[in-house]
């Protein structure tokens, strides 16, 4: 028998070549061992229900979609930046304030002076808003530490966090996030330190599922990142990519040599590099709380990447400056509102491509037979209304790995 099995649900299972929102009306889901069985309208059933499961579940028409994926966060953090956020708002520049020694390097100083439980402690309250809002899978970079034992500290965290929540955690090694002022003056030996010493440590521990690196004018250059991202991928790791936020400086290119899973930001793209990114098959990841928060004037190419059939994922960049945002669906409201996705293209943004963004798309993402049982059910008329409302959350339940992980 199956272990669960649900009824009287509206099924939108995002998956592509089904019509919009790939939905199934008066359908019907079955799951065994955290798995989905069945998939389709009730009357296609293979029995009678009570025969079939020892768990028959009755939603009275609710919507069920997959559980929500937040592909791009840096929750693990120390210390806040409440004060550069007024700053900003009185003038500053995110550049100014980064080379007056604020910015990504504020952070750094509070998380290296902060343990590994601090951290998490930190980290709970963010991550518990994304749970609320029907969150099964969330992204955690580091780069916060950009020296060994913190970036290892960050990363262990993060897989922390996955023992003492109902989520599923990839972890992104973001050593080259910025230059610690340390190695002020010595770029080529920091770009060094972080391929012959840092990602074979994090590496040989089993700390990281991927690299990402911020190629931009303020960060590192597109050699310096070619270099990192050949040294990840020697060391069997998959690339994504900073790309593109505050100039168009040919990251999307370099990161569509290395096969990158994503490429995030992208405010600025050129023709050339969306053709690359299309050719590798690399998502596109758009961040409208970061454009949002540092009223950036230039938005993502969206018809640009329409042109070349990029999938476009949607994410919170949950962190402490650019970011402070912890709630995925108002991610989907400002994908529509401010980048002009269609309340579908968000959706489909935080499921299927936020898992292909992942390089899990054949196993979540989507409500697929064979795929993992981590399911929404939401308490709308339609899941249009997920983009749609401003600072509301009807989240019914949520289902993670087959198991009811929440209840409201």
């Amino acid at each position: 028998m199956w272990d669960s099995l649900w009824l009287d649900v509206r099924l939108a299972t995002m998956e592509e070549g089904r019509g919009a929102y790939g939905v199934i009306d008066d359908g019907a889901l079955g799951v065994s061992d955290g798995r989905i069985v069945f998939c389709g309208r009730r009357d296609s059933l293979p029995g009678h229900a009570g025969a079939l499961a020892r768990e028959v579940y009755c939603l009275d028409g609710r919507w069920m979609t997959p559980g929500l994926i937040d592909c791009h966060t840096h929750l693990v953090y120390g210390g806040d930046r409440a004060d550069e956020f007024e700053a900003r708002l009185q003038g500053a520049s995110y550049e100014d304030l980064l080379k007056a020694g604020h910015g990504i390097l504020s952070t750094v100083r509070a998380t290296r002076a902060a343990g590994c439980e601090a951290l998490v402690s930190a980290a709970l309250p963010r991550l518990d808003a994304l749970l609320a809002e029907g969150v099964t899978t969330v992204e955690i970079k580091s780069g916060y530490g950009l020296d060994l034992d913190t970036e290892c500290t960050m990363l262990r965290a993060a897989r922390h966090i996955a023992t003492i929540r109902p989520v599923s955690v990839v972890t992104t090694f973001l050593g080259a996030h910025a230059l610690p002022p340390e190695y002020d003056g010595r770029r080529d030996d920091y770009v060094e330190f972080v391929c012959t010493k840092v990602m074979p440590e994090i590496v040989a521990c089993g700390l990281a599922d991927a690299v990402d690196v911020f190629c931009e004018y303020i960060a590192f250059t597109a050699g310096e990142t070619d270099r990192i991202l050949a040294r990840a991928r020697h060391l069997g790791l998959p690339v994504k990519l900073h790309a593109g936020q505050l100039s168009e400086c040919g990251a999307a290119e370099v990161a569509a040599r290395h096969g990158a899973l994503s490429c995030d930001h992208l405010e600025f793209l050129s023709p050339k590099g969306a053709q690359a990114m299309a050719q590798a098959g690399t998502v596109a990841v758009l961040l409208p709380g970061a454009a949002y928060v540092l009223r950036a004037d230039t938005m993502p190419p969206v018809d640009l990447m329409r042109r070349h059939d990029l999938a476009l994922a949607v994410a919170t960049d949950c962190n402490p400056g650019s970011s402070p945002v912890t709630s995925l669906l108002l991610m989907l409201n400002m994908a529509s509102t401010l980048f002009f996705l269609t309340p579908e293209e968000a959706l489909a943004g935080v499921t299927r491509q936020a898992a292909r963004a992942l390089g899990l798309l054949g196993d979540r993402g989507t409500l697929s037979v064979g795929k993992r049982a981590d399911l929404a059910i939401w308490d709308i008329n339609h899941p249009n209304v997920l983009a749609y409302q401003v600072g509301f959350n009807p989240l019914h339940a949520v289902v993670r790995g087959g198991y009811v992980a929440t209840r409201h």
